[in-house]
Protein backbone atom coordinates (compact mmCIF):
# COMPACT_ATOMS: atom_id res chain seq x y z
CA UNK A 1 0.00 0.00 0.00
CA UNK A 2 1.11 3.62 -0.61
CA UNK A 3 0.81 5.85 2.25
CA UNK A 4 -0.03 9.29 2.38
CA UNK A 5 -0.82 12.31 5.15
CA UNK A 6 -3.28 14.30 5.20
CA UNK A 7 -3.19 17.63 7.59
CA UNK A 8 -6.58 19.28 8.22
CA UNK A 9 -6.89 22.59 9.89
CA UNK A 10 -9.80 24.59 10.74
CA UNK A 11 -10.42 27.11 7.67
CA UNK A 12 -11.19 30.26 6.35
CA UNK A 13 -13.37 32.61 4.32
CA UNK A 14 -12.07 33.16 0.92
CA UNK A 15 -11.43 36.98 1.62
CA UNK A 16 -12.08 39.57 4.28
CA UNK A 17 -15.25 40.33 2.18
CA UNK A 18 -18.58 40.09 3.99
CA UNK A 19 -19.90 37.75 1.29
CA UNK A 20 -17.12 35.16 1.65
CA UNK A 21 -17.22 35.54 5.59
CA UNK A 22 -21.01 34.86 5.60
CA UNK A 23 -20.40 31.95 3.38
CA UNK A 24 -17.84 30.95 6.10
CA UNK A 25 -19.40 31.19 8.85
CA UNK A 26 -22.75 29.67 7.13
CA UNK A 27 -20.57 26.52 6.57
CA UNK A 28 -19.00 26.31 9.76
CA UNK A 29 -21.92 27.20 12.12
CA UNK A 30 -24.50 24.89 10.12
CA UNK A 31 -21.70 22.22 11.71
CA UNK A 32 -24.04 20.11 14.22
CA UNK A 33 -20.77 20.01 16.07
CA UNK A 34 -20.42 22.99 16.67
CA UNK A 35 -23.96 24.68 17.25
CA UNK A 36 -25.36 21.37 19.16
CA UNK A 37 -29.09 22.02 18.54
CA UNK A 38 -31.49 20.40 16.38
CA UNK A 39 -31.07 21.41 13.00
CA UNK A 40 -34.45 23.65 12.82
CA UNK A 41 -33.46 25.81 15.93
CA UNK A 42 -29.73 26.44 14.79
CA UNK A 43 -31.30 27.38 11.29
CA UNK A 44 -32.90 29.53 12.56
CA UNK A 45 -30.29 30.60 14.58
CA UNK A 46 -27.53 30.95 12.05
CA UNK A 47 -29.55 31.96 9.10
CA UNK A 48 -32.36 34.10 11.07
CA UNK A 49 -29.83 36.19 12.92
CA UNK A 50 -26.10 35.40 12.94
CA UNK A 51 -25.78 35.51 9.37
CA UNK A 52 -27.83 38.81 9.25
CA UNK A 53 -25.46 40.56 11.18
CA UNK A 54 -22.11 38.97 12.48
CA UNK A 55 -20.78 38.89 8.59
CA UNK A 56 -20.26 42.80 8.20
CA UNK A 57 -18.31 42.96 11.99
CA UNK A 58 -16.36 39.71 11.34
CA UNK A 59 -15.22 40.51 7.79
CA UNK A 60 -13.81 43.89 9.28
CA UNK A 61 -11.55 41.71 11.83
CA UNK A 62 -10.72 39.73 9.28
CA UNK A 63 -9.67 42.81 7.93
CA UNK A 64 -7.25 44.29 10.52
CA UNK A 65 -5.02 40.62 10.17
CA UNK A 66 -5.22 39.54 6.51
CA UNK A 67 -1.79 39.46 5.18
CA UNK A 68 -0.85 40.18 1.29
CA UNK A 69 -0.76 36.62 0.70
CA UNK A 70 -4.45 35.38 2.21
CA UNK A 71 -5.20 34.02 5.06
CA UNK A 72 -2.61 33.57 8.17
CA UNK A 73 -4.41 30.30 9.09
CA UNK A 74 -3.93 29.01 5.19
CA UNK A 75 -0.85 30.80 4.63
CA UNK A 76 1.26 29.52 7.80
CA UNK A 77 -0.71 25.97 7.36
CA UNK A 78 0.37 25.74 3.49
CA UNK A 79 4.18 26.73 4.52
CA UNK A 80 4.17 23.95 7.40
CA UNK A 81 2.79 21.27 5.25
CA UNK A 82 5.69 22.61 2.58
CA UNK A 83 8.00 22.36 5.47
CA UNK A 84 7.23 18.72 6.71
CA UNK A 85 6.71 17.58 2.94
CA UNK A 86 10.87 17.81 2.78
CA UNK A 87 11.38 15.92 5.70
CA UNK A 88 9.08 12.72 4.69
CA UNK A 89 8.87 10.45 1.75
CA UNK A 90 5.26 10.16 1.55
CA UNK A 91 3.41 12.46 -0.05
CA UNK A 92 1.86 15.39 1.80
CA UNK A 93 -1.69 17.53 1.33
CA UNK A 94 -3.35 19.95 2.99
CA UNK A 95 -7.03 20.56 3.49
CA UNK A 96 -9.44 22.61 5.85
CA UNK A 97 -13.21 21.50 7.73
CA UNK A 98 -14.53 24.75 6.36
CA UNK A 99 -13.87 26.74 2.99
CA UNK A 100 -12.82 26.14 -0.14
CA UNK A 101 -9.94 23.66 0.55
CA UNK A 102 -12.06 20.82 1.18
CA UNK A 103 -11.45 16.98 2.81
CA UNK A 104 -12.54 15.99 -0.24
CA UNK A 105 -9.96 17.69 -2.38
CA UNK A 106 -7.45 16.41 0.06
CA UNK A 107 -8.00 13.08 -0.65
CA UNK A 108 -8.21 13.39 -4.23
CA UNK A 109 -4.97 15.33 -4.12
CA UNK A 110 -3.39 11.99 -2.31
CA UNK A 111 -5.41 9.63 -4.54
CA UNK A 112 -4.30 11.06 -7.88
CA UNK A 113 -0.64 9.99 -6.56
CA UNK A 114 -1.45 6.66 -6.21
CA UNK A 115 -2.12 6.74 -2.27
CA UNK A 116 -4.60 4.09 -0.75
CA UNK A 117 -3.27 4.86 3.37
CA UNK A 118 -3.87 7.78 4.71
CA UNK A 119 -2.79 8.85 8.01
CA UNK A 120 -5.25 11.99 9.14
CA UNK A 121 -3.74 14.15 10.94
CA UNK A 122 -6.01 16.99 12.50
CA UNK A 123 -4.05 20.14 13.64
CA UNK A 124 -5.82 19.92 17.17
CA UNK A 125 -3.20 18.96 20.41
CA UNK A 126 -6.78 18.42 22.23
CA UNK A 127 -9.31 16.50 21.43
CA UNK A 128 -13.02 18.25 21.15
CA UNK A 129 -16.45 17.71 19.20
CA UNK A 130 -16.19 21.13 17.55
CA UNK A 131 -12.53 20.30 15.62
CA UNK A 132 -11.20 16.77 15.51
CA UNK A 133 -14.52 15.14 16.06
CA UNK A 134 -16.09 17.02 13.36
CA UNK A 135 -13.11 16.37 11.00
CA UNK A 136 -13.11 12.62 11.97
CA UNK A 137 -17.14 12.20 10.73
CA UNK A 138 -16.82 14.07 7.54
CA UNK A 139 -13.75 12.44 6.49
CA UNK A 140 -15.28 8.89 7.00
CA UNK A 141 -18.20 10.26 5.31
CA UNK A 142 -16.43 11.46 2.42
CA UNK A 143 -14.58 8.06 2.18
CA UNK A 144 -17.54 6.30 2.21
CA UNK A 145 -19.04 8.40 -0.30
CA UNK A 146 -16.11 9.02 -2.76
CA UNK A 147 -12.94 6.40 -1.90
CA UNK A 148 -14.10 3.09 -0.45
CA UNK A 149 -10.68 1.72 -1.10
CA UNK A 150 -8.99 4.39 1.01
CA UNK A 151 -7.43 2.96 4.64
CA UNK A 152 -7.32 5.95 6.51
CA UNK A 153 -5.79 6.14 10.29
CA UNK A 154 -5.60 8.99 12.77
CA UNK A 155 -3.51 10.79 14.92
CA UNK A 156 -4.92 10.99 18.44
CA UNK A 157 -5.07 14.37 20.35
CA UNK A 158 -1.16 14.65 21.39
CA UNK A 159 -1.64 17.20 24.33
CA UNK A 160 -0.12 15.13 26.51
CA UNK A 161 2.66 13.85 24.40
CA UNK A 162 6.42 14.40 25.73
CA UNK A 163 7.79 15.29 22.80
CA UNK A 164 4.98 17.98 22.04
CA UNK A 165 5.26 19.29 25.58
CA UNK A 166 8.93 19.78 24.86
CA UNK A 167 8.33 21.53 21.51
CA UNK A 168 5.63 24.27 22.97
CA UNK A 169 7.36 24.92 25.73
CA UNK A 170 11.01 25.55 24.19
CA UNK A 171 8.08 28.49 21.81
CA UNK A 172 7.19 29.58 25.29
CA UNK A 173 10.71 30.08 26.54
CA UNK A 174 12.28 31.66 23.42
CA UNK A 175 9.61 34.03 22.69
CA UNK A 176 9.73 35.51 26.45
CA UNK A 177 13.80 35.35 26.26
CA UNK A 178 14.48 39.16 27.46
CA UNK A 179 10.60 39.96 27.74
CA UNK A 180 9.26 41.23 31.13
CA UNK A 181 6.50 39.12 32.60
CA UNK A 182 4.88 38.88 35.82
CA UNK A 183 1.76 36.02 34.59
CA UNK A 184 2.00 34.10 31.53
CA UNK A 185 -2.19 33.33 30.49
CA UNK A 186 -2.74 30.37 28.82
CA UNK A 187 -5.58 30.78 26.61
CA UNK A 188 -8.08 28.06 25.15
CA UNK A 189 -10.58 28.34 23.01
CA UNK A 190 -13.60 28.09 24.87
CA UNK A 191 -16.50 25.17 23.87
CA UNK A 192 -19.91 25.08 25.61
CA UNK A 193 -19.98 23.19 28.97
CA UNK A 194 -22.44 20.77 27.49
CA UNK A 195 -20.07 19.55 24.92
CA UNK A 196 -17.93 18.20 27.78
CA UNK A 197 -20.62 16.45 28.68
CA UNK A 198 -21.50 14.77 25.76
CA UNK A 199 -17.93 13.84 25.18
CA UNK A 200 -17.84 12.00 28.52
CA UNK A 201 -17.79 8.31 27.46
CA UNK A 202 -18.44 7.42 31.22
CA UNK A 203 -21.64 9.58 30.74
CA UNK A 204 -21.04 10.54 34.75
CA UNK A 205 -17.23 11.38 35.50
CA UNK A 206 -17.57 14.85 33.79
CA UNK A 207 -19.26 17.54 36.54
CA UNK A 208 -16.90 20.21 35.74
CA UNK A 209 -16.37 20.85 39.40
CA UNK A 210 -12.34 21.75 40.26
CA UNK A 211 -12.09 17.87 40.71
CA UNK A 212 -13.02 15.41 38.11
CA UNK A 213 -10.25 17.42 35.23
CA UNK A 214 -7.70 15.79 37.88
CA UNK A 215 -9.15 12.68 38.94
CA UNK A 216 -7.97 9.91 36.76
CA UNK A 217 -10.87 8.84 34.76
CA UNK A 218 -10.70 6.57 30.85
CA UNK A 219 -13.35 10.10 30.49
CA UNK A 220 -9.98 12.55 30.37
CA UNK A 221 -9.20 10.70 26.69
CA UNK A 222 -12.12 13.02 25.01
CA UNK A 223 -12.30 15.57 27.45
CA UNK A 224 -11.37 18.94 26.08
CA UNK A 225 -11.17 20.55 29.44
CA UNK A 226 -9.02 17.61 30.80
CA UNK A 227 -6.54 18.21 28.21
CA UNK A 228 -5.93 21.98 28.17
CA UNK A 229 -5.44 22.03 32.07
CA UNK A 230 -3.23 19.26 31.90
CA UNK A 231 -1.36 21.34 28.87
CA UNK A 232 -0.95 23.96 30.96
CA UNK A 233 0.29 21.75 33.84
CA UNK A 234 3.04 19.57 31.76
CA UNK A 235 4.45 23.10 30.09
CA UNK A 236 4.14 24.89 34.01
CA UNK A 237 6.72 21.88 35.12
CA UNK A 238 8.73 21.79 32.37
CA UNK A 239 9.46 25.73 32.39
CA UNK A 240 9.34 25.49 35.88
CA UNK A 241 6.76 28.33 36.75
CA UNK A 242 6.12 29.45 39.95
CA UNK A 243 2.26 28.68 41.48
CA UNK A 244 0.89 31.96 41.32
CA UNK A 245 2.58 32.88 38.14
CA UNK A 246 -0.02 31.24 35.88
CA UNK A 247 -2.99 30.59 34.70
CA UNK A 248 -5.59 29.48 32.68
CA UNK A 249 -9.00 30.54 30.72
CA UNK A 250 -11.07 30.20 27.81
CA UNK A 251 -11.50 32.89 25.05
CA UNK A 252 -14.29 32.92 22.20
CA UNK A 253 -17.54 32.33 23.76
CA UNK A 254 -20.82 32.31 22.09
CA UNK A 255 -23.92 32.99 23.05
CA UNK A 256 -25.98 32.89 26.45
CA UNK A 257 -25.41 28.79 27.64
CA UNK A 258 -22.47 28.94 29.63
CA UNK A 259 -18.32 28.04 28.64
CA UNK A 260 -16.06 26.80 29.96
CA UNK A 261 -14.31 29.66 32.67
CA UNK A 262 -12.70 31.60 34.01
CA UNK A 263 -12.92 33.41 30.71
CA UNK A 264 -10.02 35.25 28.85
CA UNK A 265 -11.29 38.63 28.29
CA UNK A 266 -12.57 38.48 32.18
CA UNK A 267 -9.05 37.28 33.44
CA UNK A 268 -6.61 39.67 31.59
CA UNK A 269 -9.16 42.46 32.86
CA UNK A 270 -8.54 40.96 36.50
CA UNK A 271 -4.97 40.70 36.17
CA UNK A 272 -4.52 44.45 35.42
CA UNK A 273 -6.99 45.44 38.03
CA UNK A 274 -5.33 43.26 40.87
CA UNK A 275 -1.96 44.89 40.12
CA UNK A 276 0.13 42.50 37.01
CA UNK A 277 1.74 45.46 35.04
CA UNK A 278 3.64 43.00 32.69
CA UNK A 279 1.91 39.93 31.10
CA UNK A 280 2.30 37.40 28.31
CA UNK A 281 -0.26 35.17 26.92
CA UNK A 282 -0.20 32.00 24.51
CA UNK A 283 -2.94 30.26 22.80
CA UNK A 284 -1.75 26.36 23.17
CA UNK A 285 -5.28 25.12 21.79
CA UNK A 286 -4.26 26.81 18.10
CA UNK A 287 -1.17 25.42 16.45
CA UNK A 288 -1.10 28.17 13.80
CA UNK A 289 -2.26 31.70 14.05
CA UNK A 290 -5.81 32.83 13.23
CA UNK A 291 -8.07 35.65 13.72
CA UNK A 292 -8.55 34.74 17.30
CA UNK A 293 -5.12 34.51 18.14
CA UNK A 294 -4.02 37.87 16.10
CA UNK A 295 -7.53 39.86 16.39
CA UNK A 296 -9.27 38.48 19.58
CA UNK A 297 -5.88 38.02 22.02
CA UNK A 298 -3.28 39.96 20.56
CA UNK A 299 -5.37 43.31 19.56
CA UNK A 300 -8.39 42.80 21.21
CA UNK A 301 -6.48 41.34 24.66
CA UNK A 302 -4.27 44.12 24.64
CA UNK A 303 -6.36 46.86 24.50
CA UNK A 304 -8.12 45.57 27.53
CA UNK A 305 -4.84 45.12 29.59
CA UNK A 306 -4.36 48.61 28.80
CA UNK A 307 -7.03 50.02 29.52
CA UNK A 308 -7.16 48.59 33.02
CA UNK A 309 -4.01 50.01 33.76
CA UNK A 310 -1.47 47.07 32.46
CA UNK A 311 2.16 48.01 30.87
CA UNK A 312 3.76 45.33 28.37
CA UNK A 313 1.86 42.82 27.38
CA UNK A 314 3.61 40.13 25.13
CA UNK A 315 1.91 37.36 22.39
CA UNK A 316 3.33 34.43 22.17
CA UNK A 317 2.88 32.91 18.49
CA UNK A 318 1.52 29.42 17.70
CA UNK A 319 4.03 26.62 16.77
CA UNK A 320 3.28 27.95 13.30
CA UNK A 321 5.99 26.73 10.90
CA UNK A 322 8.70 26.68 13.74
CA UNK A 323 11.62 24.19 12.83
CA UNK A 324 11.27 21.99 15.98
CA UNK A 325 7.35 21.58 15.52
CA UNK A 326 8.31 20.93 11.73
CA UNK A 327 10.30 17.84 12.70
CA UNK A 328 8.42 17.15 15.67
CA UNK A 329 5.30 16.22 13.05
CA UNK A 330 7.95 14.76 10.53
CA UNK A 331 9.31 12.24 13.21
CA UNK A 332 6.18 10.87 13.72
CA UNK A 333 5.09 10.33 10.21
CA UNK A 334 8.24 8.69 9.09
CA UNK A 335 7.61 6.68 11.80
CA UNK A 336 4.28 5.81 10.98
CA UNK A 337 5.18 5.66 7.16
CA UNK A 338 7.86 3.03 7.98
CA UNK A 339 5.79 0.47 10.35
CA UNK A 340 4.79 -2.60 8.00
CA UNK A 341 7.26 -1.10 4.71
Amino acid sequence: MKKGILLVNLGSPDSPEPKDVKKYLGEFLMDERVIDIPYTARALLVRGIILKTRPKASAAAYKKIWWEEGSPLIVISERLKKKVQKEVDVPVALAMRYGSMTIEKGFRELVDKGVDEVLLFPLYPQFAMATTETILVLAEKIRQTHFPQLKIETVPAFYNNPDYIKVLSNSIKTHLENKPYEHLLFSYHGVPERHIRKSDITKSHCRIDGKCCVTPSNAHEFCYRHQCLEVTRLVAKKLDLKEGSYSTSFQSRLGFDPWLQPYTDRTIERLAKQGVKNMAIVTPAFVSDCLETLEEIAMEGQEIFHEMGGNTYTTIPCLNDDQEFVDLLANWINKWSNINV
